[in-house]
């Protein structure tokens, strides 16, 4: 996307030519790197043949040839024996053409650009708003449905002053949402309120096992309505668990989680390009959404740092009345809590992909990680809402330790806000995390799981897991050896909580290996002792020659793999 080989030719003025129609694509995209001398498609040493381009003259002519004028910078570099000519291309707020036709970088290749390409890339690096402009519809030209749901969304919404515009009357509401300009609509109060027939969105659903179409519906109507109809769709297809958090309260959780889909959902309608007539695609598999909208990332913004990157948007205006309405998230946080929601029930975080023309949000669902969810749904709120915390615990749940280094990808921020991060999640009295013994006083650390996380967490931590065979072979020797075993011995042997010990002993109690031994019959003081099908011992080694004879106690079971 951002690197290109090329040789220089027989000619140089030919050379020339064709390295200033590589840096204008480059300029039109994202910008990047032009290596002269070295061979595209040949491996090892033979594919440096070096360059023999003037730098003075090679930007002069670029500059020359390319309309409006493109200015580059070209470094003369040594590497395996050769000299490279480095052509550095910046980013450009204008669109560059070469010989009156104008090419932008879409993968590893150069595409033409129409003139609407060309408009649209010009309008987004220019910030021009297209949803502020006047549509030249007036204000009497709402939709009764619209209007009403309007009004409900303002009545629902929590402060009082937002609370107070849905009893006004509608042109007020209008110039409350900033969606009015002398009595007509903006191109944003037109798209969200108004019926002009235009497709917004197709929702397509598959069946879970036959992957044939279920549904396959073309969403029309004003866009309030559209965002709520696609939500509906989404929201009645998809499968819920019930789970009891540590403080009594029951969740519904589903297969997809609500937040992430009304984020995505919402997002795909507020920051498309409205200036395509593509419309946006959904695509709803079992657990799994995928959300297609037309127009790549506004400027600035890029899969690795759409987590981190301040709030932009290609329709201001648009975006405000949304967020007004309460369908949308504040300004710089939509995506924040579309990765909260999915990693705090053991989801991987949502995947960004572009072409440039498109942005594709996947989620990928599927019934929740229990432990976790229970886990997370007892963290202070700050926490349980922080995608950082939540990608920090979900990469512990697989990986024994971490490093800044090693989640600095994931959290798309620099190492250092990375280690800071860290060492507020271990921070005494409230840590989650600790530094390992051999890394406690360096200035990075290696960070892994407190015990208490871990034996709250349970089975979800995957290097825990234990099989039930070696626990049943471990408590039978504790009770082979003392004659009893107490729940609070298991929890210190597992590294488990109460209840998960009680459970541990009931089924062997269940299973007639353990019966209990105590008068008390609940509590950690509980004793156990052997059971009718406690395993017996056996003579395993006959008597030595010369000796006394020996005798190994051995298990009458499937031998274990520990």
């Amino acid at each position: 996307m951002t690197l290109d080989f090329k040789t220089v030719g027989r000619s140089i003025g030919d050379t020339l030519k064709y390295l200033a129609e590589a840096a204008a694509c480059f300029a039109n995209a994202e910008g990047g790197k032009i290596i002269v001398g070295v061979r595209d498609a040949v491996a090892g040493a033979e594919a440096f043949v070096g360059s023999r381009l003037d730098p003075v003259a090679t930007v002069g002519r670029i500059y020359e040839l390319t309309e409006p004028g493109l200015i580059v910078i070209v470094n003369t570099e040594f590497y395996h024996g050769v000299e490279l000519s480095v052509i550095t291309v910046p980013r450009s707020p204008d669109i560059h053409q070469v010989g009156g036709r104008a090419t932008e970088r879409v993968g590893s290749s150069c595409r033409p650009m129409s003139a609407a390409r060309i408009a649209t890339v010009l309008a987004d690096r220019r910030g021009d708003d297209w949803s502020s402009k006047d549509s030249g519809l007036t204000l009497e030209a709402v939709s009764p449905i619209a209007e009403a749901v309007v009004r409900e969304l303002l009545a629902q919404a929590p402060d009082q002053e937002r609370n107070a515009w849905g009893r006004l009357p509608w042109p007020d509401v209008c110039r409350r949402l900033g969606v009015a300009t002398d009595g007509r609509f903006t191109n944003a109060g037109a798209l969200l309120f108004t019926d002009t027939g235009r497709i917004h969105a197709q929702y397509v659903r598959r069946a879970a096992n036959s992957g044939l179409l279920s549904a396959n519906d073309d969403i029309k109507g004003p866009g309030v309505n559209a965002i709520r109809r696609v939500l509906e769709l989404i929201e009645g297809r998809i499968e819920r668990t019930a789970i009891l958090t540590p403080g009594g309260q029951q969740l519904l959780i589903g297969d997809l989680p609500d937040t992430a889909v009304r984020e995505a959902v919402v997002n795909a309608f507020m920051h498309r390009d409205y200036r395509t007539p593509e419309v946006i695609r959904l695509e709803h598999d079992a657990s799994r959404l995928r959300v297609t909208s037309p127009g790549g990332f506004v400027p600035g913004v890029t899969v690795d740092n759409v987590l981190t990157v301040s709030s932009r948007s290609r329709n201001l205006s648009l975006a405000q009345a949304i967020r007004a309405l309460g369908l949308a998230e504040s300004a710089g946080v939509g995506v924040d809590r579309m990765y909260a929601s999915m990693t705090a029930v053991g989801h991987q975080p949502p995947r960004f992909t572009t072409d440039g023309f498109t942005v594709e949000a996947l989620l990928v669902g599927g019934p929740p990680n229990e432990p976790l969810a229970r886990f997370v749904a007892d963290l202070p709120e700050d926490r349980r809402g922080d995608p950082d915390t939540l990608l920090v615990l979900l990469y512990l749940l697989d990986h024994r330790t971490t490093t800044a280094s090693r989640m600095a990808k994931l959290v798309q921020k620099s190492e250092a806000e990375v280690e800071a991060k860290l060492m507020e999640l271990s921070a005494p009295g409230v840590a989650l995390i600790e530094r390992t013994a051999d890394t406690a006083h360096s200035s990075r650390g290696e960070y892994r799981l407190v015990g208490e996380a871990i034996r709250a967490l349970g089975v979800a931590v995957s290097y825990r897991a234990r099989s039930g065979d070696d626990t049943d072979q471990k408590i039978v020797t504790v009770v082979r050896e003392i004659g009893s075993i107490t729940g609070r011995v298991v929890q210190t042997m597992f590294d488990v909580q109460p209840a998960t010990a009680s459970r541990i002993l009931s089924d062997l109690v269940d299973r007639g290996v353990l019966v209990k031994t105590s008068k008390a019959t609940r509590g950690p003081a509980v004793t156990y002792g052997p059971g009718p099908k406690f395993p017996s011992t056996r003579r395993s080694r006959p008597q030595a020659p010369d000796g006394p004879a020996q005798s190994t106690l051995t298990l009458e079971e499937t031998p274990i793999n520990d």
